[in-house]
């Protein structure tokens, strides 16, 4: 394919124009929004607007006035929408770690005759360590980690496992697990199901309601572009809300926050998961990302991600230079989320020299380079050009300099 043909591709897509609603005045090739995600421009003003506005001037009143009580409702049943929630089931707060550590602990003590948490040996590592903190702090008698490969999770399934936690996307792989089939086999034999949606929110179509799914959660900063180090969300299914308690007792999260009791009695709702006083002006920048997915379809964006990625390795394959990459996500795209990886001894160094080239991607370890695919402004163009520097840098060993091997704090 030419750039002609290429550039056709983006005239005839419908998500085309989404790109100006963002940031891209450094003019790179961004795929890593599987990392963080591209800021959209409303983001700047509605936060100037909340700074010179709301806090500079309403101050304190904007509690009530501009609803900041309410932001991580708010927030959350708008993340609801995009991840197949109905109203009240999704609050935004905290991170990932401390809302998985609340629905963790939660689900294990209505399972009291069962202690197993079942996972997979290649789960983003923090969700490990989660359970592996609840260990320490309960006992293996009421909590203990059993690892599995991501192809044996279903024969794995018993009635002795508690809780069986995954991500939907696995981080290094993209591989995508088939969360409605795991559910249902779990509940078979009285199992909760906890899903980590990181890679997914935003990027796949999710079915949480119709999957059945108990506890799930998620990151804003990825996909849904809320920003570095953006709050998370939870998601509790409604069934489960009057009779999960979280161990977290903060005073937001009090049925009454505004009465101060001494004693604690917790929200019957989802804002029982809140615990402390929730960060405004982060949870506003996340707010107003979430308005570029308005009207917009999740399975268009999915259908777009599909055909980026399919472009991606369709033009690699067209060089000899690029048979080195070897593709470890499945090449199948329904069994993938919206990235691609690539095992090459160099990777490190190969993301390096394409940052230097204006090519953003990512590398994880052992050797693998990531890129991620954002539909909403990553153009079939970027693809086209991302996957020439690829090619003309491994041609001309680029990336062999020294300046490109040397490890950052941040990889």
């Amino acid at each position: 394919m030419n750039l002609n043909n290429i550039r056709e591709l983006d005239r005839n897509d419908p998500l085309a124009p989404l790109k100006a609603k963002f940031d891209n005045s450094n003019n790179i090739i961004y795929l890593d929004g599987n990392s963080l995600g591209r800021m959209p421009l409303s983001v700047l003003e509605s936060t100037e607007t909340l700074l010179k506005q709301q806090w500079g001037r309403d101050l304190i009143t904007s509690w009530n006035k501009h609803q900041w009580i309410d932001m991580p409702s708010i927030v959350g049943d708008k993340i609801g929408r995009l991840i197949g929630a109905s109203k009240g089931q999704v609050i935004c707060s905290d991170s990932i770690s401390i809302n998985l550590f609340k629905v963790l602990a939660a689900g294990l003590s209505v399972q009291q005759e069962r202690s197993i948490v079942l996972s997979t040996t290649d789960n983003f590592p923090t969700d490990l360590y989660m359970v592996q903190g609840l260990t320490s702090l309960l006992g293996e008698q009421h909590c203990q980690l059993k690892l599995v490969d991501e192809k044996a999770l279903e024969q794995s399934l018993s009635r002795d496992v508690a809780i069986l936690m995954v991500t939907e996307v696995n981080f290094r792989t993209g591989a995508r697990l088939d969360i409605g089939r795991l559910t249902q086999l779990a509940h078979n034999l009285g199992i909760l199901v906890i899903v980590d949606l990181a890679h997914s929110a935003g990027a796949v179509p999710v079915a949480l309601d119709t999957w059945q799914v108990d506890f799930a959660v998620g990151c804003t900063y990825k996909y849904l572009n809320g920003g570095p180090g953006a709050p998370a969300f939870s998601y509790v299914a409604k069934r489960h809300q009057t009779h999960i308690k979280q161990p977290l007792y903060g005073w937001m999260g009090h049925a009454t926050p505004f009465s101060f009791d001494a004693a604690y009695q917790g929200s019957a709702d989802i804002r029982q998961q809140l615990v402390g006083t929730p960060p405004i002006l982060a949870m506003q920048a996340v707010n107003s990302a979430l308005e570029v997915f308005e009207n917009i379809d999740m399975n268009a964006i999915r259908r777009k991600s599909i055909a980026l990625s399919e472009l991606f390795l369709t033009l690699l394959s067209q060089s000899e230079h690029t048979q080195c990459l070897t593709c470890i996500s499945p090449y199948d795209a329904e069994l993938r989320g919206s990235q691609l990886s690539f095992d090459y001894q160099q990777s490190y160094a190969l993301c390096q020299a394409l940052i230097d080239r204006g090519v953003v991607a990512d590398y994880r370890d052992p050797s693998y380079i990531r890129f991620g695919f954002a539909p909403l402004y990553n153009s079939f163009e970027d693809i086209y050009l991302a996957v020439s520097e690829i090619n003309a840098i491994l041609k001309s060993d680029y990336h062999l300099q020294d300046k490109f091997t040397v490890r950052q704090k941040v990889t």
